[in-house]
């Protein structure tokens, strides 16, 4: 019995970025990744193990080698366009926001449950880790190039910031490509 349910929400990837390592968190937009175990080759979240980070500090010390279930960040087009607006902006560049994938079409992305899949039509596999919380690296991104509106960021993008993920099946993701969501065939945790 499989344990993933296909949902009949699909997304459109509208916007793809690589950030590379060692620099900023600011990505470059691309057509075109190609997807290993590892994540985006280069990339600044790129690997097989990661070190935590204060998003896991109740449970390792800060640095601690962990299994890197953040490879790429995935968002909402939609929930984007929402950001911007809370921050009296018109539109909001994912580019700043370290963004990999930009995703049309699949609703409240950004709480679609974790380990959800998205799978591409050639088989290119995602596993959802979780919501992806705001921080202040997009603000200081965004500072950089609209002073006076990086501290917006942060309060705008609360339950909007999309998703953390990694690469179960690798392969390439181009822009226009589909991926249909597969969500976990669990009810919701009631304790």
């Amino acid at each position: 019995m499989a344990t993933l349910e296909q949902t009949e929400h699909e997304g459109e990837v509208v916007w793809l970025g690589h950030v590379p390592a060692g620099g900023s968190l600011r990505a470059q937009p691309v057509e075109r990744l190609e997807l290993g175990f590892d994540g985006i080759a280069g990339g600044r979240h790129a690997g097989e193990t990661r070190p935590s980070c204060s998003r896991v500090l109740n449970l390792y010390p800060r640095d601690t080698e962990i299994g890197n279930v953040r490879q790429l960040t995935i968002l909402s087009e939609k929930e984007l366009a929402r950001i911007a607006a809370a921050m009296g902006e018109d539109s909001l560049d994912p580019a700043f926001l370290g963004a990999s994938i930009v995703l049309r079409g699949i609703p409240d992305f950004t709480h679609v449950p974790p380990s959800s899949r998205l799978q591409s039509a050639t088989g290119t596999t995602l596993t959802v880790d979780m919501e992806n919380l705001p921080c202040v690296l997009p603000g200081r991104e965004i500072e950089a190039e609209q002073p006076g509106k990086g501290a917006a960021f942060k309060p705008a993008a609360e339950g909007r910031r999309g998703v953390t993920a990694w690469v179960e099946r690798p392969g390439p993701l181009a822009l226009g490509d589909r991926l249909r969501l597969f969500v976990p065939a669990q009810r919701p945790w009631t304790p």
